[in-house]
């Protein structure tokens, strides 16, 4: 299997399978790469829909000669925890951003997300996102705005007053039980609209439809991550 940075050949292979309709796994494929290989390129150039070849190559060669010129104040120079590699961390780390982008999380919104999940003590202040990340205080405090209100990240102040934000398995427990409400809650105005539109007509039997099949999503997450919360809470006790 070939290592390495993608090639401008290789990027117009993608950008010919995408418009083919091809899915990632196949075109990983057919250029001998792993699958993960193929979604980063793509999810950080624009999504399959937005995908250029040449645009992709002329960008990452423009991350590199930045990652060049910033690298001796970059995390990646900085020693590792635990005997970790640097460039496996920071592979990684696109990848679970990638991932979590192809949920529908924004693309900054991910790289927040995914820079705290990662750090030992499950927690980052915003000067140390700002410095991880090389952005704006601005565009981290849009993206935590953004995971609080997905209930993904909560607010604690350190011993020294400062403001951390942290991802623990509690944060992801309640933020399955808030999507479990919003979609109670769509099921719930779905079925308002079978007395609005007429019960037994063909627009109320879809809605209802959609009423008691969102009724049993809802029931079955929240089922779920009770049942999850408790044996896992058991067996770190």
């Amino acid at each position: 299997m070939p290592g390495g940075r993608l090639t401008q050949q290789e990027r117009q292979q993608i950008g010919l399978g995408l418009a083919d309709g091809l899915a990632y796994a196949e075109i990983a494929r057919r250029l001998d790469r792993p699958t993960s290989t193929v979604t980063r390129e793509v999810m950080r150039n624009g999504g399959p829909t937005a995908y250029r070849a040449d645009l992709a190559h002329r960008a990452t060669e423009h991350r590199t000669h930045r990652r060049r010129q910033t690298a001796p104040r970059g995390p990646d120079t900085s020693p590792q925890a635990h005997g970790r590699d640097a460039e496996a961390v920071r592979a990684y780390e696109e990848t679970l951003t990638t991932v979590f982008m192809q949920s529908g999380t924004p693309k900054m919104t991910a790289r927040v997300l995914s820079a705290i999940c990662i750090s030992d003590a499950g927690s980052l202040s915003a000067s140390e996102l700002v410095q991880r990340l090389q952005v704006s205080p601005a565009s981290v405090s849009k993206a935590i705005t953004f995971l609080e209100e997905q209930d993904l990240v909560r607010r604690e102040r350190d011993e020294r007053r400062r403001e951390r934000y942290v991802v623990d398995d509690d944060v992801f427990y309640q933020s399955m039980i808030a999507s479990a409400r919003g979609t109670a809650q769509v099921a719930e105005t779905a079925r308002q609209g079978v007395g609005v539109l007429g019960s037994g007509t063909p627009a109320a039997v879809r809605l209802e439809n959609i009423a008691r099949f969102l009724d049993f999503v809802s029931e079955s997450i929240t089922r779920a991550a009770d049942q999850a919360r408790e044996i896992l809470h058991t067996k770190r006790n």
